[in-house]
């Protein structure tokens, strides 16, 4: 089996790199092409440079990683490479089905990781059109497990899919950013080491409700006692931060409505 990476940005990097360190496949079995090409001389030894992108869709697999502007392009450009069992695998999330397969009508995945992969621990997300076999559901998903779980959704559920894991890292940084940042005005501790010890506490408190099984009104009521400090403040989160809440997901949903209202300019007038 061949597995080939079209587009050598970050997320094409990362497949690339956690792939060719996973050893599922043998040596000149990982493909991959960029456009441009001064990316592309740090690439892992076992991985086989392709001059173009039609030399890197005659594999089994192929991984397209490029910008969502791109997509259409690109499949049209390898669309005259691709058979009827090929498995073509889009990492964007609002590009349809419906829009793909107005250029290639066969198997497709949609697959959108994680940036924890960096530390094997993506929250993958896939989903698949109807032309895609359990056997290929198997294949892929024991590739995507080198970075961190699989996930499958439905189509209509990958974006708010995609705001709980794709997202949500940003999401989270920025939330304790503003925590951290406030906390310095009240403390002489060095900034390092605030928050040094906000990240400890959050990855902790994550493993500890995974570990137990603890949802967070457990670790609400573990720790915010009735009357006490922490209670004070958990009192100010659930009063205040649920409309900041609300709003974020609506911007971001909103956001990606748009986005694939864009493509859909694009792959429109090809759609019936």
């Amino acid at each position: 089996m061949k597995i080939g990476i079209i587009g050598y940005g970050s997320m094409g990097r990362m497949i690339t790199e956690k792939l060719a360190a996973s050893e599922k496949l043998a040596k000149g079995n990982l493909l991959v092409t960029n456009r441009s090409k001064e990316k592309l001389q740090d690439v892992p030894e076992n991985v086989v440079v392709c001059e173009c992108n039609g030399d890197c869709a005659k594999a089994d697999i192929v991984f397209l990683c490029v910008r969502p502007v791109d997509l259409k392009s690109v499949l049209a450009e390898i669309a005259s490479q691709l058979t009827q069992d090929t498995f073509v695998i889009s990492l964007n999330g609002s590009i349809t089905f419906s829009m793909l397969e107005t250029i290639f009508a066969g198997k497709i995945a949609k697959v959108i990781p994680s940036v924890t992969a960096e530390v094997d621990r993506s929250q993958t997300l896939v989903c698949y059109n109807e032309k895609v076999s359990a056997e290929d559901k198997k294949v892929l998903e024991d590739l995507l497990r080198s970075f961190g779980n699989v996930i499958e959704l439905p189509e209509k559920e990958l974006g708010m899919g995609s705001e709980l894991v794709s997202c949500m890292p940003g999401f989270i940084a920025s939330i304790f950013d503003v925590l951290c940042t406030s906390a310095k005005k009240h403390t002489s501790i060095p900034e390092e080491q605030v928050v040094k010890m906000v990240l400890q506490t959050m990855c902790a408190t994550g493993d500890l409700m995974l570990s137990k099984g603890m949802s967070f009104e457990d670790v609400v009521t573990r720790v915010a006692t009735p009357g006490g400090i922490t209670q004070e403040g958990t009192k100010v989160v659930y009063e205040q931060f649920p409309e900041t809440a609300d709003t974020l997901f609506e911007k971001t949903l909103e956001k990606r409505r748009m986005t694939s209202e864009k493509a859909l300019e694009s792959f429109g007038k090809d759609l019936k």
